[in-house]
């Protein structure tokens, strides 16, 4: 099949659920985009239906194995993926689609296994965090190193991860491949509005969890605090370190400096509410919130992680790249930014040229030529 832009395929997008995440947001991006030229897609999670929160192009096809049931020990956890293995290859028996994409560590290990000859049916998994992360238990690195090897081909969303996957898998073929950057984004629920509670406001937006290091932003913004007092500190998001954090704002007395909203619908309006990004993560696959805070013209400060963040601001010209983990390094850059209004006007000015860097458009791209290549591959 010699594919063209306006050439139609079946593709089979498979991954556990379409729940809040930023890789379920990007998948319904994907394939609401495939979907608008004309492609047949179906989409197939393990989790019910009833937990999807994104809206999906009425042409999608969607299936759920209605197999997520959680495991109370290894066994049968064991014996819960044989099920989901069997019953995404009876799928992928009666759909035969031209292509099966699987989207995160655990999905593609389970593709791989269950298109095992099917020689018809053209593989890829895709990854969506980064593997310098240790987040795969011991079973699950050693299924991933060697069923990578059974996938048509298997992408990262940075270099540093499609090397590592290169070195540490048995996979054929490795590219790396951003996310596309939505912009304008979705009103989606709950919507929760910025109050003005200071008239400049640094932003932090993902999961309150340790990774993400929102404890070491706030101890930065205490810092800055008595120099900036018309900046305030705003981290959109919700996760087990709420009550922490909130407990660490109430001890420092900046209930009226430090909002924690919650996890909000409608983040485009808080970004378009900020002055000044920061990603305080220890890990990052590929930060879409970071590309996101840029699309809406945001200057920004980010650790440089050992995957992403690298691959998205360039450093000088729309932002700042820091030391990993170094807190001296984040706060010496956010007092720079915090006090410079041309400097940060230069790097919003710059920062709008992601919507064009990572558009979908480019990124489909990409996509495109991989498709080709395997549809096409003898």
């Amino acid at each position: 099949m010699n594919m063209s832009k306006n050439s139609k395929i079946h593709l089979l997008v498979f991954m556990y659920s379409m729940g809040d995440g930023g890789a379920e947001r990007v998948t319904a991006n994907l394939t609401n985009h495939w979907a608008l030229r004309g492609w047949d897609i179906t989409l197939l999670t393990i989790a019910p239906i009833k937990g999807d929160l994104f809206d999906l192009h009425p042409t999608i096809e969607r299936i759920s194995l209605d197999l997520a049931a959680e495991s109370s020990n290894k066994l049968l956890g064991l014996w819960q993926n044989i099920g989901r293995i069997k019953a995404l290859r009876k799928v992928l028996k009666q759909l035969r689609p031209d292509i099966a994409l699987s989207m995160m560590t655990t999905s593609n290990i389970l593709l791989a296994l269950a298109s095992f000859g099917l020689a018809s049916i053209k593989t890829i998994g895709a990854e969506r965090t980064t593997p310098l992360r240790p987040s795969v238990s011991f079973i699950w690195s050693v299924l991933r190193k060697y069923t990578y090897g059974l996938l048509g081909a298997v992408v990262s969303m940075s270099e540093d991860g499609r090397n590592w996957f290169q070195k540490n898998t048995y996979a054929k073929k490795v590219l790396a491949m951003p996310n596309p950057v939505t912009w304008p984004l979705p009103l989606l629920e709950p919507q929760l509005y910025p109050p003005r509670f200071q008239p400049r406001i640094l932003l932090g937006v993902g999961r309150l969890i340790e990774e993400k290091g929102f404890e070491l932003l706030f101890e930065v913004f205490i810092e800055l605090k008595d120099k900036y007092p018309e900046w305030g500190l705003a981290i959109v998001g919700d996760g087990p370190l709420r009550s922490f954090l909130e407990q660490r704002i109430k001890q420092s007395g900046l209930q009226n400096r430090v909002f924690l909203p919650g996890r909000a619908g409608n983040i485009g309006k808080w970004y378009e509410s900020a002055d000044i990004f920061a990603l305080s993560s220890l890990y990052e696959g590929f930060p879409n919130v970071l590309v996101e805070a840029m699309a809406y013209g945001l200057p920004v400060v980010s650790f440089d992680c050992n995957s992403g963040p690298r691959d998205i601001i360039r450093h000088e010209i729309d932002g700042l790249l820091v030391p990993q983990g170094s807190k001296s390094d984040l706060t010496k850059a956010l007092d720079r930014l915090m006090s410079d209004d041309v400097l940060r006007k230069k790097y919003s000015e710059r920062a709008l040229e992601v919507r064009e860097r990572f558009s979908m458009e480019n990124i489909s791209e990409m996509w495109d030529r991989l498709f080709d290549e395997l549809l096409n591959k003898n």
